[in-house]
């Protein structure tokens, strides 16, 4: 019975993507615009942002030495995926996207 219950709980899961400003202090290139980490999640991007800052072995470095926001502007309209693979794919495109607007951006 719990098999089939978590098959269920699942299946209903989607991912979502967050964007988190990072100070400058991450990079030693000179930016314009702020640098950013880009990832994706099961969880709530407000969530996930906890996780980075609290560290340990679900932080990444960037994002739990220097993260300063979630962009929720340039979340908006993003996912939410139904698969992994979706929003793996959909974190690299963003994460590009962002790049060729002028970030430097962290992701992965």
């Amino acid at each position: 019975m719990a098999r089939r219950q978590r098959r269920r709980a699942s299946a209903a899961r989607t991912y979502s993507i967050y964007i988190i400003e990072l100070s400058r202090a991450c990079t030693k290139q000179a930016c314009a615009l702020a640098p950013l980490y880009v990832g994706q999640t099961a969880h709530t991007p407000e969530h996930r942002f906890e996780q980075h800052k609290a560290g340990g072995k679900l932080a990444a470095s960037k994002a739990h030495k220097f993260g300063v926001k979630l962009r929720l502007d340039l979340m908006k309209g993003i996912g939410p995926f139904s698969t992994r693979k979706d929003a793996e794919e959909a974190e690299k495109a963003v994460a590009e996207a962002l790049e060729r607007r002028g970030h430097r951006v962290f992701w992965g």
